[in-house]
């Protein structure tokens, strides 16, 4: 399993050296995490890479990389329950936690769309009042041009584009 660490959060909890690696052969297993501030409340976004699929999570308390890796986890864990994707979870992501690896981001485009989902986590934190479970799911339902496929053209939802992680695997 692949999480991407951006500078600040790699500041934050201290992982060392990142290295550019490819996007994991099991896109489910590859994730590239953000640290960001709302309110002067330190946050955590978790975005699948391939499909920006994204949960939010506190950023107190984690101090170091095995703390972050086993808050991550569990966020995610409990996101994808609670979103109707715990079979996902179990045969695809947990299976690949056992060994994680850090790394930088995998390319421009990513962090481009990141940067618009971190801008709207603010918003619904801060403007929207929502908690952190909860801007998970508003996220995954933002349009990002980053997702257009051929038969929307402009726009797609990190849900469906979750969704269709799977038909990769068969």
């Amino acid at each position: 399993m692949i999480l991407r660490l951006s500078q600040k959060l790699n500041s934050k909890i201290k992982a060392g050296k990142l290295g550019v690696m490819p996007l994991d052969e099991n896109p489910y297993a590859d994730w590239s995490c953000h640290l960001f501030t709302a309110d002067r409340t330190q946050y955590i976004l978790l975005t699948n890479t391939a499909s920006f699929y994204s949960c939010v999570l506190y950023g107190k308390g984690i101090t170091d990389d095995s703390r972050f890796i086993e808050r991550a986890l569990s966020t995610i864990r409990e996101f994808m329950e609670d979103d109707g994707q715990s079979f996902v979870f179990r045969k695809f992501i947990a299976p690949s936690s056992a060994a994680i690896t850090f790394a930088k981001a995998l390319n421009r485009s990513v962090t481009g769309s990141i940067n618009e989902l971190v801008l709207a986590a603010t918003h619904a934190l801060v403007l929207g009042e929502m908690s952190p479970h909860d801007v998970g799911f508003d996220l995954n339902d933002f349009l990002l041009s980053a997702l257009a496929t051929g038969e929307d053209r402009h726009y797609g939802k990190p849900n469906e584009a979750f969704k269709r992680l799977g038909s990769r695997e068969d």
